[in-house]
């Protein structure tokens, strides 16, 4: 069964356009095609790369943040509690009002302690700012190298002038050794960011983040496979040119120097929607769809790869409507909004509200959360209620 799937796979009709088969690709002494098997080598290089890094950020990038001035914020810690956190670990990180009333019941602890105990539970989950500036640094150090080895290995070569020039000779086309390293460095970092997914910063585009990962694999395995490296290496050079400018916005908004985070940012959103919304679709998606039509006529090859284009650009989109958001609200407001992309802290200003009112006297809950105080000593909740000057109670 194994071999019929194998044969059923490699059919050359999936593969290869009308009319050439795997006879044709036959390899000389002088001319090598890009062999399958090929792929797995990204593996090892992949974990090589997860290596690399965690001695750059620990060796370099770590000691750089401390002497840039990036400085962890001291976070409250959660005080063990065998109860909570396993609701916390096992059921949900955000409880509800009434699954607060019942845990503090269970705790024999007030509302507002369980709520807190929550929140800086939360809070010790989220990554600290040297690891952001950390992890903004590896990437930045990849997306420059990779940007300048692309350039290096295009420059001289002529679909990168001409487009068409990427279905010349298609699919007989030879595979360079600098074509191949290339290859190979590109898909060796996504699969190293699919290895330390786990543990990198999460941000709110944590699921479009993971297709788009698994999307750039497949368009790179795929484009290897079926010979579509030239249409491939123009990809990989558009998408790391605009990475170049983000990581470092990053890294200085984590330094606090606010004017060039902002100048940065807009660059970095000029270039990003340059890229990827005028120069990817035309250099690109319209380069796929029409241009190779003078070559060959349509086969699966030929729509897979097409919907895997399209799926980057779905991303490219969205992306793009949450930086123009962005823009907007810089020009509005003079300065740059915190990336949305990421995770806002919890902060415990409203316990802090808290004791300055309780030390004077003043007790301030929640309607449901006043209601089902639990005291120790089984006596009714206090009545007293802080309110707005709305008349409405204060939402802590």
């Amino acid at each position: 069964m194994a071999r019929a799937l194998y044969e059923w796979l490699w059919q050359h009709e999936f593969w290869l356009p009308p009319g050439i088969t795997w006879e044709d690709m036959q390899e000389s002494e002088d001319i090598h095609y890009p062999k399958p098997r090929d792929l797995l080598l990204s593996i090892p290089f992949a974990l090589i790369l997860v290596a690399l890094r965690c001695a750059f950020e620990r060796a370099i990038a770590l000691p750089l943040s401390t002497k840039l001035g990036v400085r962890d914020k001291q976070r409250p810690k959660a005080q063990p509690n065998p109860v909570l956190e396993t609701f916390y670990s096992s059921h949900c990180k955000n409880p509800k009002e009434d699954e607060l009333i019942t845990l503090a019941q269970q705790c024999d602890l007030p509302v507002r302690k369980v709520e807190r105990w929550f929140r800086r539970r939360r809070n010790m989950d989220r990554p600290s700012l040297s690891k952001k500036f950390c992890e903004a640094c590896w990437r930045f150090t990849f997306y420059i190298t990779s940007f300048l080895t692309g350039l290096a290995v295009l420059y001289d070569k002529p679909w990168l002038w001409d487009h068409r020039e990427c279905w010349t000779g298609y699919p007989q086309q030879p595979l360079l050794p600098s074509l191949f390293w290339y290859y190979m460095l590109e898909l060796s970092f996504y699969w190293s960011l699919v290895f330390t997914l786990p543990f990198d910063v999460k941000r709110k585009d944590f699921k479009e983040q993971i297709v788009h990962h698994a999307a750039t694999i497949f368009l790179i395995s795929f484009s290897y496979c079926a010979n579509y490296i030239r249409i491939g290496t123009l990809v990989l050079v558009i998408h790391d040119a605009s990475d170049c400018f983000l990581e470092p916005t990053k890294i200085f908004n984590y330094m606090k120097w606010k004017k060039t985070c902002d100048t940065l940012f807009m660059i970095f959103s000029a270039v990003f929607l340059v890229s990827r919304l005028v120069i990817y679709p035309y250099t690109v998606l319209y380069n796929t769809y029409y241009y190779s039509m003078e070559i060959f006529q349509p086969f699966f090859g030929y729509y897979f790869v097409n919907t895997l284009l399209i799926i980057l650009q779905l991303l490219h989109v969205f992306w793009s409507c949450l930086i123009i958001h962005m823009v907007y609200k810089f020009i509005l407001q003079g300065t740059m909004e915190k990336d949305m992309r990421s995770d806002t802290e919890e902060s415990d200003k409203d316990e802090e509200m808290f004791r300055e009112k309780e030390q004077n006297g003043i007790t301030c809950f929640s309607n449901v959360s006043s209601n089902s105080y639990v005291q120790r000593n089984g006596s009714e909740p206090p009545r007293s209620r802080a309110h707005l000057t709305n008349g409405h109670l204060k939402d802590r």
